[in-house]
């Protein structure tokens, strides 16, 4: 016996501490070692604190096979004794597939979720999947926020084994005689986190040396309490502000990392998308604080119009 079953089981049960006797949680479940680890760990965990445990599999319906993958996994929590709900969904591909299925995924749990009144929905996410997310954000040239990775509690999700290796995952599933399946995704070339995951890695952990997974993780973890930090002084600024009025000379006093964060806050205040302001739209705003010469209005997504006005920055709708 190794110490993997102890250790997922400790992980699991630290967060199962934090509900109370009588909640239902849900887990997602693919039936890879990671999400079946986790769902055995809870069904007896669970007990002791008498909180039901229900799975879900989403069944994306992307391989020929994936309707009997479905069926085999709540076969399996069957005999863990948990009831497993089927979640069928259609991945509309508008951002790549690897993105879309994941919107999809997330928007099923959601529902399940709400249908069956649960107070958290466990996801299998590992040490491993924390490396992978933080080497792709640092390649895309994200912010802080970005490079902090994956939180282990975010709303309605828990992310218990972040401290937990796959290799642990499937010692564990091993001991447990549990079958898991390997899926066919997870070596598809086409998808960047599986290019981070067979090519970048091991490449990281040939020139540089072992441990780089570990490492990785352990800087997200730090870059979180870093930008939670962050955030909370934006915020506290944002409160004495109008967004859509702001004095430059007052911006121009703030350390860049909460001026960027104030400007970002302030151009979706005006009616900017979620998710379509980016590095560069903020980087135009703040030239207007920080390299004022006279340059025109900005126009960004959503219609929002931005213009320097006599030492104010103005945030507005641009109606043509």
């Amino acid at each position: 016996m190794t110490t993997a079953v102890p250790a997922v089981r400790n992980a699991v049960r630290t967060w199962l501490e934090k509900y109370e006797a009588g909640d239902t949680v849900l887990v997602a479940v693919s039936g890879g070692a990671d999400s079946l680890a986790l769902a055995h760990a809870l069904s007896v965990e669970s007990k002791e604190f008498v909180i039901t445990v229900m799975g879900v599999t989403v069944d994306h319906q992307l391989q020929e096979n994936s309707a009997v993958q479905a069926e085999k996994v709540k076969e399996q929590l069957k005999e863990f004794g948990l009831e497993c709900i089927i979640k069928k969904v259609v991945v509309d591909v508008k951002d790549g597939l690897e993105a879309s299925a994941r919107k999809a995924r997330y928007e099923a749990l959601q529902e399940v979720a709400k249908e069956k009144n649960a107070v958290a929905v466990f996801l299998g996410h590992t040490r491993d999947d924390q490396a992978e997310t933080v080497l792709l954000g640092l390649a895309r040239g994200s912010g802080t926020r970005s490079l902090s990775g994956m939180a282990h509690h975010n709303g309605l999700y828990v992310r218990p084994l972040l401290e937990i290796t796959r290799e642990q995952n499937e010692q564990y599933c091993d001991e447990m005689k549990l079958q898991y399946w390997n899926d066919p995704h997870n070596e598809n070339p086409e998808f960047s986190r599986v290019r981070v995951r067979n090519e970048a890695m091991p490449v990281l952990e040939k020139s540089i040396g072992p441990g780089i997974a570990e490492a990785l993780a352990r800087s997200s973890h730090q870059l979180r309490d870093d930008a939670d930090a962050l955030d909370h002084w934006a915020k506290r600024e944002e409160m004495h502000l109008d967004l859509s009025d702001l004095d430059c000379a007052h911006l121009e006093t703030l350390p860049r990392a909460i001026r960027t964060r104030l400007i970002r806050a302030a151009i979706y205040a005006a009616g900017a998308p979620a998710g379509m302001v980016s590095w560069e739209h903020v980087s135009a705003v703040e030239a207007l604080i920080t390299a004022w010469s006279g340059q025109g209005a900005l126009n960004l997504p959503g219609g929002v119009k931005v213009e320097r006005i006599s030492g104010r920055l103005s945030l507005s709708q641009h109606r043509p």
